[in-house]
């Protein structure tokens, strides 16, 4: 009996909390819902910096640096070869994104269950009942010239 694997395929990746992240598209995802975060800065296993900071870009350019300044943080994917999820002694979430001898860790310091963006002030039933009576006005309008009014 022969096989065909060519229909086979491994199951993507399921990471639920702590585990590493190797795929770009991956890591973006993560960091791009952060917001506003505690950072460390390690080089050579040595504290160089931290502080607190709001995400405000996570963009994929291996031309563009990673920047850190001024309680803003614009993160690089390509700056780092891959990161790693984790939780704290305190069971806060960490993020370290590593390369090479440099580790910079990302602790949330704001909750997305906590934090909805604000909704817009309609809603998908007020939009619905707008555009009726648009619609509706419309067709009466059509009707009327129909019946030889002339709208001057």
């Amino acid at each position: 009996m022969i096989h065909d694997r060519s229909n086979t395929r491994i199951p993507a990746p399921c990471i639920i909390d702590t585990g590493i992240v190797v795929n770009k598209r991956d890591m973006f995802q993560i960091l791009k819902d952060l917001g506003r975060v505690r950072y460390l800065h390690w080089q050579d296993g040595q504290l160089h910096a931290e502080g607190e900071g709001y995400i405000m870009e996570v963009f994929a350019d291996p031309e563009r640096s990673t920047l850190i300044a001024n309680h803003t943080i614009y993160l690089n994917v390509y700056s780092f070869d891959y990161l790693e999820m984790r939780k704290s002694r305190a069971s806060e979430s960490c993020f370290d994104l590593i390369q090479d001898e440099r580790k910079v860790r990302l602790i949330p310091l704001s909750n997305p269950l906590q934090e909805q963006p604000p909704r817009s002030k309609f809603d998908a039933a007020a939009i619905e009942a707008v555009v009726a009576e648009v619609l509706s006005a419309k067709l009466d309008a059509d009707i009327d010239l129909d019946d030889g009014m002339m709208p001057f």
